[in-house]
């Protein structure tokens, strides 16, 4: 229940934003590819930065990058690192069946907080190189589907929307026609 709730409270609030079906679902997905790349604590930024660059909602881009959270993360990673092991990119010298992704990760982070340069560069980057490139066609493939997911949906609330406003205000219209000529 939380989880329908939730969405459907996302998709509320991706609705009431102004602006176009294209801006917003164009945002969106802006946020959601973002997501999928490696690049912790700057996905909002590209997200906004792609968003600006193709005129689409800056605010539905940050939104979009909830797809990317602590419990979707650790399956985009894995992923993308699998993903670009697959593509043919690996380091040399870097057996990718062998790598324990769990644990490296773990040391990659406490080495990041600790500013540990020379371990995450010796040990970070035989990680991030794959992830890297897949990437790209991950990313590309995440805005396209979020992208035509929810423009026909946005659209479809924007324009039932309107229609409800449009008829609560001739109803207005109507009824003080009715009052202006019951006074007369």
């Amino acid at each position: 229940m939380g989880w329908r709730r939730a969405s459907q409270y996302t998709l509320y609030r991706i609705g009431r934003l102004p602006g176009t079906g294209y801006a917003i679902a164009g945002g969106f997905a802006w946020g959601a590819a973002m997501s999928f790349t490696p690049f912790i604590g700057l996905h909002i930024l590209l997200a906004i930065v792609g968003a600006w660059l193709t005129r689409c909602s800056a605010v539905a881009a940050a939104i979009g990058t909830v797809v990317g959270n602590p419990w979707t993360f650790p399956f985009i990673w894995i992923g993308l690192y699998k993903a670009g092991i697959f593509m043919g990119v690996s380091v040399e010298g870097v057996d990718p069946d062998t790598m324990d992704f769990t644990s490296l990760f773990g040391h990659v982070t406490m080495a990041f907080f600790d500013r540990d340069w020379a371990y995450l560069a010796d040990q970070a980057f035989p990680l991030l190189l794959p992830m890297l490139a897949a990437s790209v066609p991950a990313a590309i493939i995440v805005w396209v589907i979020f992208f035509l997911l929810l423009k026909p949906v946005i659209e479809r609330y924007k324009f039932a929307a309107h229609a409800r406003r449009t008829r609560a205000k001739v109803a207005m219209i109507e009824r003080l026609a009715r009052e202006q000529e019951s006074t007369t």
